[in-house]
């Protein structure tokens, strides 16, 4: 008679946050990483009905009813911030990596630039995402376990142009946060960019201007949603990568814009 086999135990689902998931990219990425047995926690701040159906759609994927929860932060308000890793963890129990993809983007020039502009812009795309990669090495390293952080950025830091300055300024110290995190954090925290090109349309653009903007690239086309949320979950599954940064963009870093895309020549006027 064979003696009794050992029980195979079936490993827990990861769990990702993802912030500004509700709807556009954030949402996107979300459902990816749902599609992939994540379990999710989908970030909003003023999509509340939004990220309640990003919810839906990423349980009616993983088919478990408690897979994705919606999640409610400030993240230009740093004891909000500060709150939304430990209210994942109550829920879930662990945490495993976050994706930064919530943004504010608003524009301004180095004539208009204020205080009050470049605050606003490094709060959210900055210094939350520091604060949720701190927030997570802590975590991680209680439970002696590790995981990773994927910022997204944009393909504009490797392509500069004047508009959108204090955006690009906390992109750019973003950028340069990836780096000082990468080796901070290590080796329990692993910290990955992802830099999309134009990926979605906006209301400064019309439909066949998107469209002929999204073809100026060396390889015809810039990135979908679905290629930016690909990418971000190889990032989150490769064990050797860290401190670096995926452009994901048909190339367009490689060519030459004078403006940025929303405020290229035939566009709307901004607001």
């Amino acid at each position: 008679m064979l003696p009794p086999q050992p029980a195979h135990s079936v490993a827990a689902p990861r769990t990702a946050l993802v912030t500004g998931a509700g709807k556009r990219l954030g949402r996107e990425i979300a459902l990816t990483l749902a599609r992939a047995g994540w379990n999710v926690a989908v970030h909003h701040r003023h999509s509340a009905a939004d990220a309640e159906q990003t919810v839906a759609d990423c349980c009616a994927l993983t088919g478990r009813s408690d897979s994705a929860s919606p999640f409610f932060a400030d993240l230009s308000d740093e004891t909000s911030v500060r709150g939304l890793l430990p209210a994942v963890i109550a829920h879930y129990g662990q945490i495993d990596a976050v994706v930064n993809s919530a943004s504010t983007f608003e524009n301004d020039s180095a004539e208009s630039f204020g205080f009050q502009a470049m605050e606003t812009h490094l709060r959210t795309n900055t210094g939350a995402a520091v604060l949720l990669a701190q927030a997570l090495h802590t975590h991680l390293t209680a439970g002696d376990r590790q995981g990773a952080v994927v910022n997204l950025l944009d393909q504009k830091l490797w392509n500069m142009n004047p508009d959108f300055f204090s955006y690009t300024l906390s992109k750019a110290a973003l950028e340069a946060a990836n780096t000082m995190l990468a080796l901070a954090l290590a080796p329990r925290v692993r910290v990955v960019g992802v830099a999309p090109g134009l990926t979605l349309t906006s209301h400064l653009l019309s439909d066949q201007q998107f469209a002929e903007l999204h073809k100026q690239s060396p390889l015809g086309r810039s990135s979908t949603p679905e290629d930016v949320a690909a990418t971000v979950l190889f990032a989150l599954t490769n064990q050797s990568m860290t401190g670096t940064t995926l452009l994901v963009d048909g190339g367009q870093h490689l060519m030459r814009f004078e403006r940025d895309f929303s405020l290229m020549p035939g566009s709307a006027p901004t607001p």
